[in-house]
């Protein structure tokens, strides 16, 4: 198939969380950074493990975000090459019955989640925005909606108020 189409799924075995799926030798390029490879997340003819973007986003809250999603709404990740101007490169789309609960982008240092808030998720977005922090208000009001929808692309590099705004978005767009 192709490089998009790795899939990992969740397996837990004597009690330790692995990733596993259809890896591909590697055959991509890798930078170096302190003596370390690490993978060239836009490099298309290899799709990198979960563990090996976490190595690239280099901040424990990457895992942190991962570990949080999958247990607490029993979903896989899917691990895509976006070709996307906008966002090029590999991503995790975290899904749960056919819907997109959200997509990760890694970055160096720190991870985007794009959330999208349609038409059922707008009302209920709304309603929690002023409980919610200033930066996801902000945000929410400058994203220009299109076709109904917000996409509300969201750096994430701390554990903070907007970490758990995410979740509640997250939430929301579950339940709709």
């Amino acid at each position: 198939g192709k490089a998009g189409d790795c899939f990992y799924q969740l397996l837990t075995i004597a009690g330790e969380n692995r990733s596993v799926g259809a890896e591909k030798p590697f055959s991509g390029r890798k930078k170096r950074r302190k003596g370390k490879h690490m993978i060239d997340i836009q490099d298309k003819n290899y799709c990198p493990a979960i563990n090996e973007i976490s190595e690239y986003v280099r901040n424990p809250v990457f895992m942190e975000f991962c570990s949080e999603i999958r247990e607490m709404y029993r979903c896989t990740e899917k691990v895509e090459y976006s070709s996307c101007s906008w966002e090029k490169g590999w991503n995790i789309k975290w899904k749960k019955a056919r819907k997109t609960l959200c997509t990760l982008y890694p970055k160096e240092g720190f991870f985007k989640v794009l959330v999208v808030v349609g038409q059922k998720e707008k009302g209920p977005v709304e309603a929690i925005l002023p409980e919610c922090t200033a930066a996801l208000g902000n945000l929410y009001r400058e994203t220009q909606e299109g076709n109904g929808q917000r996409w509300l692309m969201i750096d994430i590099e701390d554990k903070d108020g907007l970490y758990q705004d995410v979740f509640r978005l997250i939430k929301i767009r579950r339940n709709s």
